[in-house]
């Protein structure tokens, strides 16, 4: 089987990340953190603490303290957004956000947050130039997609960053693409608030994510309440990070499959992961588009080849004579390979490029995908387009 749809979640794992998960459960040593002063509760303690320090390390965050682990992205947004923003608040969003970011600010929008979008240009890139002419007096927060799950439009953070700094405004950023494939420095990028998932590059579990904080501004509320292994006594969660936003049991053995993947991730290196998957797209990419039929959504080969940092390992396409449906199951039924179609839960994407009846079929690639893969899927892009 041929695996393309690591932008749902990368199926092949290094080894030690079932390895550790394993351990963790077999080893009986991990119990239930902040929850006793015994040596299961303790090593509990110290694996979530281990991961947290290595997820500052990845994003350069300032302060572990401030991270808190979530079950993925969407709870992260869920728990980020609704402690931070008000009903009075703006907020200045893009058309290239999935469903984990919009549906939380339609649910705010409905209790009077006004919210904004930032267009996508002819080429499926951010319409940075918007910023000016959207920010209001009380826009609190621009919330942004660093890679898009349909395109692999990669957004310039930096020049968001310094927009956000000069407007004091916050700026949160959505890392759940571009976490382990695209190098994040939230000070030199000035992001003030990152939630990632660590079931797609970087390796670990399903069920792991969370929320990166990286300056002390935020007045944050409680949105879920529950247990928190302290201040026992206190009628409200604890006010501060990360206790705040962890009610209940963390899934540590979850944690210690993600630092397993971290640890992958942190071996080769992103950058080096990068470029890997910047040849393996550009392949794609070069025997994809003299297919007859095919048409290519938010990147070209040329844009690819002069700007190889604005594109993640992502392309979506449609195969004239097929629905994007028909088209992934052909691709899985007949060919064994895996690859995803629909809407990629970005409704705002498909408007911006017509393909809301028809959606797309996306490939997204992994540091497991190979060159001969690649080849067995542009074989049979090539016979099916003969078909038609």
């Amino acid at each position: 089987m041929d695996y393309f749809d690591n932008g749902a979640t990368t199926l092949i794992k290094p080894p030690q990340v079932a390895d550790a998960v394993y351990q963790a459960i077999q080893s009986q040593t991990i119990g239930n953190p902040a929850r006793g002063s015994h040596a299961p509760a303790l090593q509990a303690l110290r694996q979530a603490e281990q991961t947290r320090i290595k997820i500052a390390q990845l994003f350069h965050a300032q302060d572990a303290s401030q991270i808190s682990f979530t079950s993925n992205a969407t709870m992260a947004f869920n728990l980020l957004l609704k402690s931070v923003l008000n009903p009075t608040d703006a907020v200045i969003t893009t058309k290239n956000e999935h469903n984990s970011v919009l549906r939380p600010l339609y649910q705010l929008e409905k209790e009077g947050l006004q919210l904004d979008f930032l267009e996508l240009d002819e080429k499926g890139q951010v319409r940075l130039d918007q910023l000016e002419q959207l920010t209001k007096k009380n826009t609190k927060a621009i919330v942004i997609n660093h890679m898009s799950n349909v395109t692999g439009q990669i957004t310039d953070l930096k020049k968001v960053g310094a927009y956000c700094r000069e407007k004091n405004i916050l700026l949160i950023v959505d890392a759940a693409q571009s976490a382990g494939v695209v190098p994040i420095d939230m000070v030199e990028m000035q992001i003030d608030g990152l939630c990632f998932t660590g079931h797609k590059s970087l390796y670990g579990p399903q069920g792991t994510g969370g929320i990166v904080l990286n300056q002390p501004n935020f007045h944050l509320k409680t949105v879920f309440s529950g247990g928190s292994g302290s201040h026992s006594y206190d009628k409200e969660m604890p006010q501060q990070m990360p206790g705040l936003f962890e009610p209940g049991t963390l899934n540590v053995h979850g944690l210690a499959g993600l630092e397993a993947g971290l640890d992958y991730v942190a071996e080769l290196s992103v950058e080096s992961i990068q470029k890997q998957l910047q040849e393996l797209t550009l392949f794609f990419l070069e025997e994809v588009s003299i297919i007859s039929g095919i048409k290519i959504y938010g990147c070209n080969l040329k844009s690819l080849k002069e700007n190889p940092e604005q594109h993640g390992a992502v392309i979506s396409l449609n195969l004239a004579g097929w629905s994007s449906g028909d088209l992934a199951d052909v691709l899985y039924e007949e060919y064994d390979i895996c690859v995803r179609s629909g809407a990629h839960c970005a409704p705002l994407v498909h408007e911006h490029y017509h393909t809301i009846e028809s959606g797309m079929v996306r490939f997204s690639f992994s540091s497991f995908n190979t060159k001969a893969e690649i080849n067995r899927a542009i074989e049979a892009l090539t016979e099916l387009a003969l078909e038609k």
